[in-house]
């Protein structure tokens, strides 16, 4: 978890209960909250000029949703959609800077975890412009387990579908399933009761 929960709620922040398919802000909206997922899964994602939608990012337990954009005068890129029942925690963007100055260790954490997630999302990016699908697929699974506390073998639960893996790595949802029987073969990742591990 990014921020501790009790901590949030100690300046005022709200928990909020979402059903699958709710918004929790669309591409053009102003930032004017931090969010953090406390149980279930956002997907953050954006359309293009033919109507396909582009899977960014898929998060959960933990994460917080494009905090970064608080530090910045700029627009939501992304629309964030939860694909489940999912809880936030929801903390207005005024209060949750004057958090960050009442707990420097916080704010050091918040830079470095973004400073992590920047430095994974260039190499995902520099991997799905490869022409290989499973090059692409390794980038994309890599980059989600590079924020999972266990880095063994195994050890990560891929939290989304071989449909969001596609429309992640912009392939088709028939390539992802090929390769992620090619990859289980060679013993890169592990599908137990149709969940990916790696």
């Amino acid at each position: 978890m990014l921020i501790e929960e009790e901590l949030l709620l100690s300046y005022g922040a709200a928990v909020e209960d979402l059903n699958t398919s709710d918004m929790i802000f669309q591409e053009g909206d102003t930032p004017r909250e931090f969010y953090q997922i406390r149980k279930g899964r956002i997907k953050l994602s954006h359309y293009n000029e033919d109507g396909k939608e582009l899977i960014l990012a898929v998060l959960h337990d933990g994460f917080s949703v494009c905090e970064l954009l608080l530090f910045i005068d700029k627009k939501y890129p992304v629309n964030a959609v939860a694909i489940e029942p999912t809880s936030i925690i929801t903390l207005k963007k005024e209060t949750f800077m004057k958090l960050l100055d009442e707990n420097p260790p916080i704010s050091r954490d918040i830079n470095s975890f973004l400073s992590q997630r920047l430095y994974f999302k260039y190499i995902m990016l520099q991997n799905n412009t490869s022409l290989h699908p499973d090059t692409r697929i390794k980038g994309a699974l890599e980059y989600h387990k590079s924020f999972s506390n266990d880095r063994s073998k195994f050890s990560f639960e891929v939290p989304f579908t071989r449909r969001e893996l596609a429309a992640i790595t912009g392939l088709r949802t028939e390539t992802v399933v090929r390769c992620i029987k090619k990859l289980e073969k060679e013993n890169y990742l592990k599908i137990i009761q149709r969940k990916i591990y790696v």
